[in-house]
């Protein structure tokens, strides 16, 4: 009989940190374990708060900008260094760095989910390569494992453009004000199953390299 790791243990008691307790599974990053914190009906802004690992409200959103798809982050993923170097080595620009949070995943289905603050299985297949404020901002684009419409698509080019450019347009507006200056974002380039499937494993290695040790605590895998 196995010995039981100290993540499996403690989940007998206590709720896991969604960023740092959950493992992104043993197939990452072909199959990503996702933790969604916002879905389309949602018209606030919902983020999990770093200390505590509880999903907060983060601010309202005042004007007509909504989601269009499940929208989360991948756990124990970082956007330091080596995804900042990423983003600069394929742009050919200089001093970009991480935003030092974990890598955000848009999940594609068809499927009307309600509410965030739970686990899906998430097939990367792309992803935008944004920047916020000189700051390395990735969104991968996934599709749900397993759905019946969308889960055919391997590469975003199997995307339709329509669906692309609403995913852009949200991106690019969801920090916008009226009669406010407009947020530095841009999203430079999008990128195919390829790149997105090494951008996240360089978050994987940003991540181990900040707190490797506290991950060391848990389970033996990522």
């Amino acid at each position: 009989m196995s010995t039981p790791s100290l993540t499996q243990a403690l989940g007998l008691f206590f709720q896991a940190h969604p960023w740092h307790g959950v493992t992104p599974g043993e197939k990452a990053p072909e199959i990503v374990t996702s933790y969604i914190e916002m879905v389309p009906t949602d018209v606030v802004k919902y983020e999990v708060d770093k200390n505590t690992g509880i999903l907060k409200l983060d601010r309202p959103q005042r004007y007509s900008n909504q989601p269009p798809c499940l929208y989360g982050f991948i756990p124990r993923t970082l956007c330091d260094t080596k995804v900042g170097e990423r983003c600069s080595t394929r742009l050919g620009r200089t001093g970009i760095s991480g935003d030092q949070d974990p890598i955000d995943i848009c999940v594609l289905t068809e499927k009307p989910i309600q509410h965030g603050a739970i686990l899906v299985e998430a097939i990367p297949i792309g992803g935008f390569r944004m920047i916020d404020s000189n700051q390395a901002d990735d969104k991968i684009i996934a599709v749900l494992k397993g759905d019946n419409v969308y889960g055919g698509w391997k590469d975003v080019k199997d995307v339709p453009p329509q669906l692309i450019d609403r995913l852009r347009h949200y991106f690019l507006t969801y920090k916008a004000m009226p009669d406010a200056p407009t947020p530095p974002v841009e999203i430079a380039e999008t990128y195919d199953r390829a790149e997105a499937l090494e951008t996240i494993q360089k978050s994987f290695e940003d991540y181990r390299t900040k707190y490797g040790q506290l991950t060391d605590l848990f389970a033996p895998n990522r």
